[in-house]
């Protein structure tokens, strides 16, 4: 197996998540749990099995690490961090900052960046450190042949439980055409050491804005094409209003409405063919991102073999994670609404309990926020207003604009706000929505409260170091707090305090 380039760093990378000269163990009598696909449900599950004593079997067909480690989180927040950095340089004069004139991006080099950071991670995904676990690690293309039995590489696997984790993948482009011209996806983008002159992004969800302004920052000519009529149509329009106000700052050009019909090769490059309000238009181009969605691995699994019922978004489980097979459960992509690395996680510590210690644990009662990792950031928990609306919840909404918050001015990020929605009536929160430079890590202390049922009252009285722009999180509480000042309870304040003259 080898990644492109093939460069020291890859294969470092190879060498630990899926070694060439790796042998499989002979496999345990009965395994207590038997673990397909090794991403970060995969992984936790195994790990967290494992450390209980559990007697652990662990496949994976590719690399161990899954998307988060490969094609997804690590490598994309790697060069994220790279184009902050190059738009930060780009804007430097704003805090008295004189840059050379010229100063640019080196592609190349942010990529070797990226792939030496991701190499290093991968130690902790290594197939060698879950040997140590006590895991048993087979690589391998897994396949049920029973409802308590699997076979990878010819060897037979026999369990009490199992877990299916065997992810997602990037959707196709699905047009005519699109093979043979060629599209990137996230699977491929990150195997890039030249870049794009052109670059055409479809989609413009959090996959799509994020490598949109990535690839602009570090000197793309992008276009971002967009079917909806907004970007991040999952978020809050205010938020989404934000990110594109950004974009057309920095001359990444969006367009909406485009139906895209087919790709075809021109002289000047790759070329989109598409619909946009009833006209014809052609993009031209000299890569193309495809960031439309993802796609369940349940094909080749032997699922039906296993009475395991699957459809086109994946493996069918219920609030306790379990398949249609009392005997195995499922976790992360390959089951879930939410394809994020965080959910994963939580999913995968809910299958460990249920799976070997008759646990009830539901995966309703968890609260799985998300970020987006533009600049700024949008990052969410919770009900969004129109979730409300459609389940008819009455809110009550408290917004705090970044340009009240003395940090943020004096950061020079006042794009931004902290909106809290909380039940009608009460202090009891149901949603927010953060976007901020580091909107992400500000949201943990919204989702600690959320899940613990520590009410918007709560937080007007943690105190918040100043300056920062977790501060607005807090003004958010105050402005919950005056409006329980009614004038009844004013004129009787008021009375008071003059009988105490």
């Amino acid at each position: 197996m080898q990644l492109e380039p093939a460069d020291r760093f890859n294969t470092e990378l190879v060498r630990n998540v899926h070694p060439p000269d790796w042998t499989n163990p002979h496999p345990f009598g009965r395994y207590n749990l038997v673990v397909l696909g090794a991403g970060t449900a995969g992984l936790v599950s195994a790990a967290g099995a494992a450390g209980l004593g559990a007697k652990v079997a662990l496949v994976e067909r590719h690399l161990l690490g899954g998307d988060c480690l490969n094609y997804g989180c690590v490598p994309s927040k790697a060069i994220i961090r790279s184009a902050r950095t190059a738009a930060e340089v780009a804007r430097a004069a704003e805090w008295g900052i004189r840059v050379p004139p010229g100063s640019a991006a080196d592609f190349g080099l942010v990529m070797e960046r990226m792939r030496r950071l991701r190499a290093e991670i991968s130690r902790h995904d290594a197939a060698a450190r879950f040997r140590s676990l006590g895991v048993d690690v087979f690589l391998g293309a897994a396949r049920f042949t029973g409802p308590q039995s699997a076979q990878v590489a010819g060897q037979d696997l026999r369990f009490s439980r199992a877990v299916i984790a065997t992810g997602a993948r990037a959707a196709p482009l699905d047009l005519p055409g699109a093979d043979e011209v060629g599209y990137r996806t996230n699977e491929t983008i990150f195997s890039l050491t030249e870049l794009p002159r052109r670059l055409v992004v479809v989609g413009g969800g959090p996959i799509g804005c994020e490598m949109a302004q990535t690839f602009a920052r570090l000197g793309s000519q992008v276009l971002l094409l967009h079917r909806g009529t907004r970007l991040l149509p999952h978020d809050d329009p205010d938020a989404a209003a934000i990110v594109l106000r950004r974009f057309e700052s920095e001359k990444i050009r969006v367009e909406f409405g485009v139906n895209l019909l087919r790709c075809e090769r021109g002289a000047a490059g790759k070329q989109l063919v598409a619909d946009q309000h009833g006209s014809q238009v052609v993009f031209e181009c000299d890569e193309v991102l495809a960031g439309v969605g993802r796609r369940p691995n349940v094909e080749n699994l032997g699922l039906e073999a296993a009475g395991v019922v699957h459809d086109s978004h994946g493996v069918r489980v219920d609030d306790y994670l379990r398949t249609t097979n009392r005997h195995i459960l499922a976790a992360g992509d390959v089951c879930s609404a939410y394809k994020f690395t965080h959910a994963a996680d939580a999913m995968a510590r809910v299958v460990i309990q249920n799976a070997l210690f008759f646990g009830r644990k539901r995966l309703s009662d968890l609260r799985i926020p998300w970020c987006t990792y533009t600049d700024p950031e949008v990052a969410h928990a919770g009900l969004s207003a129109a979730d409300a609306h459609e389940r008819g919840v009455e809110l009550d909404t408290f917004t705090v604009p970044l340009a009240d918050v003395d940090r943020a001015r004096l950061d020079g990020e006042c794009e931004g706000f902290v909106r809290i929605h909380v039940r009608r009536g009460t202090d009891r929160m149901v949603g927010a929505t953060i976007v901020a430079a580091h909107a992400g890590e500000m949201l943990g202390e919204i989702t600690l409260a959320m899940t613990q049922g520590i009410g918007l009252s709560r937080l007007a009285h943690t105190i918040h170091t100043y300056p920062t722009q977790a501060e607005a999180i807090k003004r958010a509480g105050d402005m919950y707090q005056r409006t329980r000042l009614t004038p009844w309870r004013l004129r009787l304040l008021r009375a008071w305090l003059a009988w105490r003259r």
